[in-house]
């Protein structure tokens, strides 16, 4: 079976071009992995993720273990078959989403006991217990539970949250099940604080992990403070291991995070804004549901294969939106979707072939322009999806 391993193709500056091997596939990194949090993403068919580009996913172990559950689904072949994705599934572990309970959990040192916001009910979640969660899943990529602290928050809340996350780690590596093609990722903590990350590493690098992922951050920082976090960062995390920025984001968010080094991202951004009417375009975003598109014959990108930009007009999309028809944010997920897999795909292109602060450039002007008015900049061809 298949190592896993990150293996480099090519550099530009600090930002990398590689593949990610896994017992489930390989994937071409910096890569963005659709957020499929109960099993499914939202408004898709795995067929409609697959033409995407996309090759890989993420699943959530506080969703899941709360329905159907975590055993229940290995009963039936595991996630891969539950929800027809045999490729790659990263897990998060459920520290974030538990962390941001409030009043409805309880942290100790040991871990976190909760009421369900489905029904109530009363669970636990500790290193230990998300670690095996995950591996009932089969996941192929599984993380260490921690603790989230929102930011702002006082260097002492910070230092004694990322130092607690810590032990955790160590206690989630004992737990992991280790198995060719698999992988667990260590993550950072440290808020916005250069010493405190800098600990973290060293902690995580300790332990020993096959990635690591930076985690605590886009929880309210700002762009500015969190790429200044990822520059002091990301050099300190073994140049051979893959590096993951959680929960991140915009496209001029992913562009950033590449451009320090960053090789995986997930965001529920552009599924939750197909679902609100909002679209991206390589010109910024648009809103369908504005009467300026009542009438627009054009599609939503001109650069875009996917279906509702093959097929459909803004007019049509206007149109669904208007009256509140399901098809309209599932044809505008598969397009935001595609048009994240395409950004991905256009910078890794870049990186191989050496053109990368061009296309940068590039992408940043496009993003300033307003929706495909007057003459048009060219636009780089970027490679089909395999």
């Amino acid at each position: 079976m298949t190592s896993f391993r990150w293996r480099a193709e090519a550099r530009a500056g600090h930002a990398r071009a590689g593949w990610l091997d896994t017992a489930h596939g390989s994937v071409p990194t910096p890569t963005f992995m659709p957020v499929g949090t109960v099993g499914t993403v939202k408004a898709m068919t795995m067929d409609s993720v697959r033409a995407t580009g996309a090759g890989i996913v993420l699943g959530n172990t506080y969703h899941l273990m709360l329905r159907p559950g975590a055993e229940r689904v290995r009963e039936l072949g595991g996630l891969h078959r539950f929800m027809d994705w045999p490729g790659p599934i990263l897990t998060d572990s459920g520290g974030f989403q538990v962390m941001s309970l409030g009043p409805l959990r309880k942290l100790d040192q040991d871990g976190v006991t909760f009421s369900s916001h489905i029904d109530g009910s009363k669970h636990r979640l500790t290193p230990e217990r998300s670690t095996d969660i995950q591996h009932a899943l089969d996941a192929t990529i599984s993380m260490c539970f921690d603790e989230c602290p929102a930011l702002p928050a006082p260097p002492e809340v910070i230092q004694k949250s990322m130092r607690m996350s810590m032990r955790w780690a160590e206690r989630c590596r004992d737990a992991f099940v280790q198995r060719p093609g698999y992988a667990q990722y260590g993550i950072i903590q440290g808020g916005t604080e250069p010493e405190l990350r800098a600990e973290s590493v060293k902690a995580l690098t300790g332990i020993g992990f096959e990635g690591y992922a930076i985690g605590g951050l886009a929880v309210g920082e700002g762009q500015e403070l969190m790429f200044s976090t990822l520059d002091v960062t990301t050099p300190l995390i073994p140049d051979s291991s893959p590096r993951y920025l959680m929960g991140v984001g915009t496209p001029d968010d992913l562009l950033g995070g590449v451009e320090r080094g960053v090789d995986m991202f997930d965001c529920v951004m552009p599924t939750r804004a197909g679902r609100t009417a909002r679209a991206y375009t390589e010109r910024g975003t648009l809103n369908m549901r504005n009467a300026r598109h009542a009438k627009d014959s054009r599609p939503i990108s001109p650069h875009c294969d996917c279906l509702a930009c093959t097929r459909h007009s803004r007019a049509y999309l206007h149109h669904l939106f208007r009256t509140n028809e399901i098809l309209g944010p599932m044809l505008l997920t598969w397009h935001n979707l595609a048009y994240y897999q395409r950004l991905m795909r256009g910078m890794r292109a870049a990186i191989v072939d050496g053109s990368f602060t061009a296309h940068a450039s590039h992408l940043r002007a496009q993003w300033a322009m307003d929706d495909w008015s007057g003459d048009e900049m060219p636009f780089p061809d970027i490679p089909p999806v395999a």
